[in-house]
């Protein structure tokens, strides 16, 4: 919509300038014909600009002598002065509707941002960033955008102009309390700078220990340091695509299932849920309630994977279940999870 303002703004302005010209010319050329070409271009253009400004100054060129000559500068004037006039209001509003479009969506955005509690931070929206925000986005999950370099901001925006962002430094504690750090669940330090990811990662555990820090390491001797000031897990695209080629090679068909899975647009996606006292010694099956847009392939507890349980399975308070699942399915897990078991 505000694009679409300003579109419009822009194009009445190119129209008034253009008029602007149109008057011009024909004034000019105007007057070097009642002149009587005795005049330069020069001059029938000087005649011109102080006949719309409304200088004032003597008439450069004589046409007084001409029975429509004073008609035809009063014509010029009048068409001028309004043209002029159109083209001042029409650039006055381009740049006070530009402003307070800008301060009018920052504002909005804040206000959007302050409301959010459990959301995810993603510090950077480069390659990997772009990835991030869409996986979130795919998946239903609210999210902050940081970003410096407005113009990769800008391009984001293109194909997600409903997209919350910040552009400011992420590294800078200020930046990440403006996008909720205190209420976010977790965050991505994925800027393209490894210690730029380092230093997020420490400020975001400082400011908010509780939350969730993964980040992204290009150099793997950096990931230790990055483990070290808060990260809880540092992922190296890097070195995860050479895993990954290995087993689009050795074990094709585990690759496109996984691809499927993750590329796709399907949103079924393999989600993890922690089981929290109100379910313990519950069977499995109450998940199951009303709910068949999620599978159960498996569940921790205390470090042991049990595969494929039955719906009879007893859970205990700390287990964690990996379910294959869509969007909607998740939503209805966490109401189950929650006790709400009405349709």
């Amino acid at each position: 919509m505000v694009a679409h303002q300003q579109s419009r703004v822009i194009h009445n302005l190119l129209i008034a300038l253009l008029l602007l010209v149109a008057v011009f010319v024909i004034g000019t050329v105007g007057y070097h014909i009642l002149g009587g070409w005795q005049h330069s271009w020069v001059d029938c253009f000087y005649m011109t600009f102080i006949t719309i400004s409304t200088i004032g100054f003597g008439e450069i060129v004589d046409v007084s002598q001409y029975h429509y000559g004073r008609l035809f500068t009063v014509v010029i004037g009048m068409s001028g002065i309004g043209v002029l006039g159109y083209v001042l209001s029409t650039f006055t509003a381009f740049m006070l509707e530009s402003d307070i479009n800008i301060a009018w969506r920052r504002k909005k955005m804040q206000k959007k941002i302050a409301q959010l509690k459990n959301h995810y931070i993603v510090c950077g929206v480069g390659l990997v960033g772009r990835n991030v925000a869409h996986e979130l986005e795919l998946t239903g999950r609210p999210f902050v955008v940081i970003e410096s370099d407005m113009k990769v901001i800008q391009r984001y925006l293109d194909t997600h102009p409903e997209q919350l962002y910040l552009q400011g430094d992420a590294t800078d504690n200020d930046v990440l309390l403006e996008a909720g750090v205190m209420d976010a669940k977790g965050v991505f330090a994925v800027a393209h700078d490894d210690s730029a990811n380092l230093v997020i990662s420490l400020s975001a555990k400082q400011l908010n220990p509780g939350l969730r820090v993964v980040a992204r390491c290009h150099d793997m001797k950096n990931a230790e340091k990055t483990r070290r000031v808060g990260a809880d897990e540092v992922i190296s695209p890097d070195y995860s695509g050479g895993l990954s080629l290995v087993s689009a090679m050795v074990r094709p068909n585990v690759m496109n299932f996984l691809d499927d899975m993750f590329k796709s647009d399907s949103k079924l996606r393999m989600e993890e849920i922690l089981i929290p006292e109100n379910l313990a010694n519950q069977t499995l099956h109450v998940l199951y309630h009303e709910n068949k847009d999620c599978m159960v392939l498996a569940i921790q507890r205390n470090g042991v994977w049990q595969y494929n349980p039955t719906s009879s399975y007893h859970l205990q308070q700390g287990d964690v279940l990996m379910v294959m699942t869509t969007p909607q399915g998740r939503t209805r897990l966490e109401q189950l999870i929650r006790g709400d078991f009405s349709i």
